[in-house]
């Protein structure tokens, strides 16, 4: 049996794919490696882009991982197994970073392997409505539950937890590398703590947030961390939570911890949303749970 011209070029087929900087591809990357590489393959203008791909799934190592989200599905193509579920994640959206208890994990700030990947989207820059605090609006938020998310998807054992974020500039956003040397977006140890702190049910609930202070001890400047939440300018005043958990941690010095004190404590706040059962923290005027 006579081969077709595209079996015959296999073998360039799969150098090419293999000699790819990246191989996590979306459709119109595949497109742009046809299309540049059809004259030298010899292949007919039959060879269409989705029976390119009939072919390389059938006939190659590349699969196709469908992502579905509630209001639509993301297909990637993966070239064999050395593809993290990190790179397959920064690949939904551009210039999006991971964050919340993906971060804490990447850092080292929890003996727990989240199998949930938290990845941050910002919103563009828009002006920001003036909002005078009033303690009886903090009191009635925090009696209610979070608005949490609903833009998640399942592959395989893990969930991906899109997060549109506030527009920062990517503050406090380091690359680094994943366990397969590819180059992923993260946040910080600085900036994570703020998020983990401003957010608990994105990592693992205050218990755990409190356990990544304790383990970040060493590793982070206050200084640069107390900077950091001032630019990010939140409306509720969050530095009585960090400040709260670095001293709860029992591992930072006095000195570092009274940071977070000047920019006044002028409310009574919460850790975490809807609480039963609250003890109080007079220095920080800060509800939190009982037994943390």
């Amino acid at each position: 049996m006579n081969k077709s011209r595209i079996e015959i070029a296999k073998r360039d087929i799969v150098k090419c794919f293999e000699s790819q900087p990246t191989h996590l591809f979306k459709r119109s990357h595949i497109e742009v490696i046809l299309r540049e590489n059809r004259d030298t393959w010899r292949l007919t203008q039959a060879i269409t882009v989705n029976r390119f791909l009939d072919f390389l799934q059938e006939k190659t190592k590349l699969k196709a991982v469908k992502i579905s989200f509630p209001a639509r599905t993301e297909i990637r193509y993966l070239w064999g197994e050395d593809v993290s579920n990190y790179q397959i994640a920064l690949s939904l959206r551009p210039e999006s970073y991971l964050t919340h208890y993906t971060a804490m994990f990447i850092h080292g700030l929890t003996e727990q392997i989240p199998k949930t990947i938290y990845l941050n989207f910002e919103q563009p820059l828009k002006a920001r409505p003036e909002t005078n605090l009033e303690q009886k609006n903090i009191d009635w938020a925090f009696k209610q539950k979070p608005r949490t998310t609903q833009n998640i998807a399942s592959y395989e054992d893990y969930r991906y937890c899109l997060l549109n974020g506030m527009h920062t500039g990517r503050l406090g956003v380091i690359d680094t590398k994943d366990n397969f040397g590819e180059k992923i977006s993260v946040t910080g140890m600085e900036r994570t703590l703020i998020d983990i702190a401003v957010r608990p049910f994105y990592a693992g609930g205050v218990f755990e947030v409190l356990k990544a202070y304790r383990a970040s001890a060493g590793k982070v400047s206050v200084n640069k961390l107390g900077a950091m939440l001032k630019k990010l300018n939140y409306v509720y005043p969050y530095h009585q939570v960090i400040g709260f958990y670095l001293e709860r941690s029992g591992a930072y010095k006095d000195t570092a911890i009274n940071l977070l004190a000047k920019p006044g404590i002028d409310y009574n706040f919460y850790l975490t949303y809807q609480m039963k059962d609250a003890d109080y923290s007079p220095k920080w005027r800060l509800f939190f749970p009982k037994g943390l």
